[in-house]
């Protein structure tokens, strides 16, 4: 079966590979290759994302899209194109041999195209109508198999991101703010309702009461979060650890990221640990490193990127202590093998470590390949509110409560107190193979504060197929509901606000089946009323969801949260029962972990078993 290709935005390669270390020669200015910079000509040195959001709006991204345009006034001669680049100011068209004659420097002309979803970052996807001025003509010399080709670059009168605020953006972000208010105002007039008929149904209003409250709680706390501001004389040493099974694909360009960041090179080390991956994963980490060494010479990586592969495959974390064992640096970062972060990530998430009782800090995780059909663009919505409202909301209370493995950093010495046992861990008898994020979560927030940074921004590639989804979000219940009761003994420590949020947050979800079942079906059937008011809630609910993604990501897409509460209310909300009774297995679904290799075998032999017998009821007959 083929695999469905991601779509992914595809930077254009810099001249540079290693773009975003400091010079420690000075031989570079602190720009990027297109020469941006701020109005006065310098980059403000107390904005530490100066330089990185300089750098954003003036990358080019490869393209591949047909667009209009017009030469002249309103008569004047229409023709199709194909964009081969575009940034946020311009860009670069490939003209038909037809045409390679008309066009000249300062010409003046009209686009009109349909940029698609995934050219550029997200935000971008839109229907464009923009003048724009011709600054370079260039020709291709000829090839064996082509003639010479003519590529136009042209200036756009406005940058892309103005266009789209005043034109698009503008009054659909403050509709969405004002639509936010009457939501949770709704949604409090109905939970009203609840407290006046709460003596008829008991069970049911008091869980419409917390669900809402929890809800509401969980935004109005979003809202008040404010990230660490940056402090450029705190620079702690930092070493990223990258566990890495059979992971090909990705795995030099989660390298790439991991180095290439704006952070001293003396405070940064990067140590890539292989669990034995069965592919080529180990030469591909091996060319990569070869690959950042011939041109970082005076950035010193060949002493600061380290492989090593253990000796046999262990689990994800037997490869992250064994990382940490060989860690130099106070700060430890783990970053998942499929996850790219952004240049400036690992300066903005050592921030809250000035902190002496922070533990671990989370960074926010976005989809990298969300355009790549529904379910991408579900998860994408599903994993900012995921970050920007919940887990800053936790932040609020200096206690969130999973440190996400795709961008996560630790004090060393926290993880090595609790390394042993994190490695031996087992519930009801089993080890517990999977959660690691959550698990260290957990032995960190027993003694010490964790946070959430919202500055510090990796992406990951997420599931596209159904059945690989599922299986991670079953996962992902196991282990919530392992973690939550492991946590259980010692959140009433914290702040008792952040313990009642989370009391409810394990309430919520656990009886979500059973209230669902009771509207939807039981109600209906027994007493032949239509579940009007439980629909209108679940609504309101996708609206929130919907609302906010729109007010802060100023996307497309925000109309995939009405669709991901449905998805989730009648599909992965089911997955939650079966997680009651099965929370205890180690296996992961989605790799091939000792456990999985074990729970694979046992089926075969089944399997056998039950072939040999048929074969000898045949026999015998």
């Amino acid at each position: 079966m083929a695999v469905a290709k991601e779509i992914l935005t595809r930077p254009k390669e810099d001249r540079r590979l290693l773009s975003n270390i400091p010079d420690p020669l000075n031989r570079r200015r602190p720009e990027d290759r297109r020469g941006f910079r701020t109005k006065d000509g310098e980059i403000d040195p107390s904005d530490s994302n100066g330089l990185h959001n300089l750098k954003e709006r003036g990358r080019r991204y490869v393209a591949d899209f047909p667009v209009r345009v017009k030469i002249g006034g309103k008569k004047g001669k229409m023709m199709e194109l194909s964009c081969q680049d575009i940034s946020n100011t311009g860009m670069l068209l490939k003209v038909p041999a037809e045409h390679d004659t008309e066009f000249n420097v300062f010409q003046e002309l009209s686009l009109k195209f349909l940029l698609p979803g995934g050219i550029m970052p997200e935000g971008y996807e839109s229907r464009i109508r923009m003048r724009a001025s011709v600054v370079r003509v260039l020709r291709a010399e000829p090839t064996e198999n082509e003639k010479s080709v003519l590529y136009v670059a042209v200036s756009f009168e406005q940058p892309l991101r103005h266009y789209l605020s005043r034109r698009r953006w503008g009054l659909s972000v403050a509709t969405a703010s004002l639509l936010l208010f009457f939501i949770a105002l709704i949604v409090v007039l109905m939970r009203t309702e609840s407290v006046v008929y709460f003596k008829f149904n008991k069970f049911l209003y008091f869980y419409s009461i917390i669900a809402a409250v929890f809800l509401l709680s969980r935004y109005f706390f979003g809202s008040l979060y404010r990230k660490v501001p940056v402090n450029l004389q705190y620079e702690p040493g930092v070493s990223i650890i990258i566990p890495v099974f059979n992971e090909e694909e990705w795995i030099d360009r989660t390298i790439l990221g991991c180095i290439d960041q704006s952070y001293p090179i003396d405070k940064l080390e990067v140590i890539v640990v292989d669990d034995c991956s069965t592919d080529t994963t180990a030469k591909k980490v091996r060319e990569t490193i070869r690959r950042i060494n011939r041109e970082g010479e005076r950035f010193k990586t060949e002493e600061r990127i380290r492989f090593h592969i253990l000796p046999k495959n262990a689990g994800k974390r037997e490869a992250l202590v064994e990382g940490v064992k060989m860690a130099k640096h106070d700060l430890v970062v783990f970053v998942d093998s499929d996850s790219f972060l952004e240049p400036n990530a690992i300066r903005t998430i050592v921030q809250p470590f000035q902190d002496p009782k922070m533990g671990g800090v989370a960074g926010r995780t976005e989809v990298e390949n969300k355009f790549t059909n529904a379910l991408t663009k579900l998860q994408t919505v599903r994993y900012y509110i995921s970050f920007r409202i919940m887990k800053a909301a936790e932040s609020w209370f200096d206690a969130v409560t999973c440190l996400s493995g795709p961008l996560s950093c630790y004090r060393k010495d926290l993880v090595m107190a609790n390394a042993e046992d994190w490695l031996n861990q087992r519930f009801l008898g089993h080890q517990a193979t999977f959660g690691d994020d959550r698990s260290m979560t957990n032995y960190i927030l027993k003694t010490h504060r964790t946070a959430y940074q919202d500055d510090a921004v990796c992406s990951t590639i997420v599931p596209s197929k159904t059945k690989i989804f599922l299986s991670q979000q079953m996962r992902w219940k196991r282990s919530w509901l392992r973690e939550s009761l492991r946590a259980l003994t010692f959140m009433w420590k914290k702040e008792p606000f952040m313990f009642l949020f989370f009391i409810v947050g394990l309430i919520v979800p656990i009886a979500a089946p059973v209230v669902v079942l009771y509207n939807l079906a039981y109600v209906p059937i027994v007493h032949g009323v239509f579940p009007t008011t439980f629909l209108l809630g679940l609504a309101l609910m996708a609206m929130l969801m919907s609302f906010a993604y729109l007010f802060f990501r100023r996307s497309k897409l925000w109309f995939f949260g009405f669709i991901f509460v449905l998805y989730y209310e009648f599909i992965l909300l089911w997955q939650m029962p079966v997680a009651w009774v099965t929370f205890w297995k180690s296996t992961w679904g989605t790799r091939e972990t000792p456990q999985d290799v074990m729970e694979k075998n046992k089926k075969l032999e089944k399997r056998r078993m039950r072939e040999m017998r048929k074969k000898r009821a045949k026999v015998e007959s």
